[in-house]
């Protein structure tokens, strides 16, 4: 990682900044919480989500968006002027202040994991958007420098708190109210192709190498450094078998501890455009088989996650909850029942976990395990072969092709 030494220039550069941008503090910060106590916030990418989670902490009480980095010039401008914060065109300058207790990351997907291990090691605690990394690497690594640097993590699959009806029908399936699980079936929509490859200037605004990153250099097009393009181009994520898939698959590792099955054989089918600039797999169709007996589906399709049982069926989605029989939707829980975390507010449930260091409902495990199955969709796919994973020693077995694909190279001087 290159070394952002803050310099004396650096410094009086962002207090002159800070210093002239309006003090604009959303009223609940000026009430119970003396500063001392408030979490100071730095924002990570300020494009169409991270704008929405932007406002979405402004409500939070006990922080304070204090920051704002993005590599358009024209989005960290105007998130900066909103809060009264500072903005900056490199993340690294944000993680130098002492005042930004805890991040909240919205970037392109192949960022996540970089621009989180960048904060993690800054000491401070993390908010990262779905999906985790671009590779199950990424995933582990960030995963362990979370917890040996006992930082604070929250991931943005919001359905936890968003739907309380899907957190009761977790917890049934766990207290075994549909017995014993023999199959899961997840569905998550389809990608998009397309994307034009002609080479345009950079527009003015954008630093361009910096929302590259650790992608591979590329010229810039139209359709790059878009909401599509940043969904959909292989160079910067997997596509929505990730990128919507981690909403669905993060029901299924809520609600069964899929990392316990025993070693895993995945296969399946999709198709790869080969025209246009959109390159991540479509109309996928992906079938594991785990050495328990459970047998799971994933593939395009509406957006849920069905766990079936020998004595019954709970469907869970953003929309609500479904069951067979019916009368599980009536069902009550017993202090002898399995109970999941509860927030309805994940946003708030991220700042009370950073004051108390508990994990937030949403935390580093679930996170990896979800994307892990994307990941292990996508390598069967691509090689157009059956692979078997292990579990235990999240690992490949017996396919060094395969194995190979776990890990991808970042450009320098970017690094894990």
């Amino acid at each position: 990682m290159p070394d952002r030494k803050l310099t004396r220039r650096t410094l009086l550069k962002g207090t002159a900044g800070a210093m002239a941008a309006p003090l604009i503090v959303p009223g609940h910060l000026l009430g119970a919480d003396p500063p001392s106590e408030r979490i100071g916030l730095g924002h990570i990418g300020v494009g169409g989500q991270g704008t929405h989670l932007f406002n979405q902490f402004q409500r939070c009480k006990g922080a304070q968006s204090v920051a704002v980095a993005d590599c358009f010039k024209d989005r960290r401008e105007a998130r900066a002027q909103q809060c009264g914060g500072t903005p900056y065109a490199d993340l690294r300058d944000l993680l130098a202040r002492k005042d930004v207790d805890a991040v909240v990351i919205a970037t392109q997907d192949h960022w996540h994991v970089v621009a989180a291990l960048l904060a993690v090691r800054a000491g401070k605690d993390v908010y990262v958007e779905k999906p985790l990394g671009i590779s199950v690497l990424h995933d582990q690594t960030l995963r362990s420098e979370v917890r040996a640097r006992k930082r604070v993590f929250q991931y943005g699959t919001q359905q936890r708190s968003q739907n309380q009806q899907d957190r009761k029908g977790c917890e049934l399936v766990r207290s075994g109210r549909i017995g014993r699980i023999t199959e899961i079936h997840v569905t998550a929509p389809n990608g998009a192709s397309g994307g034009s490859t002609d080479e345009i200037p950079v527009p003015p605004g954008l630093d361009y190498d910096m929302w590259l990153g650790p992608a591979p250099q590329a010229p810039y097009t139209k359709d790059r450094c878009t909401n599509q393009g940043t969904y959909h181009i292989y160079d910067y994520a997997l596509g929505f078998i990730a990128g919507w898939g981690a909403h669905p698959l993060d029901q299924l590792v809520w609600g069964y501890d899929i990392h316990k099955a025993g070693i895993t054989e995945v296969e399946g089918t999709g198709r790869i455009p080969d025209r246009g600039l959109f390159n991540t797999v479509l109309d996928w169709d992906v079938r594991l088989s785990c050495a328990n007996g459970v047998k799971m589906t994933f593939k395009t399709g509406g957006d849920n996650t069905r766990f079936v049982g020998t004595e019954g069926w709970i469907e869970v989605s953003r929309g609500g909850w479904n069951a067979s029989p019916a009368s599980l939707k009536e069902a009550e829980l017993g202090p002898n029942d399995v109970h999941l975390v509860e927030s309805r507010n994940h946003y708030q449930n991220f700042i009370d976990c950073i004051k108390s260091r508990k994990d937030p409902v949403s935390f580093i495990e679930d996170a990896v395990r979800s994307d892990i199955i994307s990941h292990l969709g996508d390598i069967a796919i691509r090689l157009k072969r059956k692979i078997r994973w292990d579990w235990e020693r999240e690992a490949i077995l017996d396919d060094a092709e395969a194995s190979r694909m776990l890990s991808r190279p970042l450009r320098e001087p970017w690094m894990l």
